[in-house]
């Protein structure tokens, strides 16, 4: 599975997830010009700006810290021009959601740890 296919797995894990807990998934895989968002979700009236992690083991890390400052930042500036050209008003928030699975992505091996207020 190529590392494209991959993430797209792990994002439409994570909408269903999502779904499952009464959220209303707004945009998937939003881009403009500062960048991408991989999943815009409502959550009552909130917002929620939605960074997906998949890994297949930890030998590098927890997946959370894959969302570095620097990833922050564009994140930031990327749901600014979201909300500037849809809801400015809008309260919004930012997660992270770790998708943990085995190489073949098997159902009983996959988990999900969602960190609502990430950063």
């Amino acid at each position: 599975m190529t590392t494209k296919a991959s993430g797209d797995w792990g994002e439409a894990q994570v909408a269903e997830y999502l779904r499952d807990r009464g959220y209303r998934i707004v945009v998937s895989k939003y881009h403009c010009r500062f960048g991408e968002i991989d999943l815009i979700a409502q959550d009552g009236g909130t917002l929620c700006f939605v960074e997906v992690k998949l890994r297949s083991n930890l030998d590098f890390g927890l997946p959370r810290e894959f969302v570095t400052y620097g990833k922050q930042q564009k994140l930031r500036t990327t749901a600014e021009y979201y909300l500037a050209t849809h809801d400015p008003d809008a309260v919004c928030r930012f997660d992270v959601a770790e998708v943990y699975t085995d190489r073949e992505r098997s159902p009983e091996q996959t988990r999900i740890e969602y960190i609502e207020n990430a950063f």
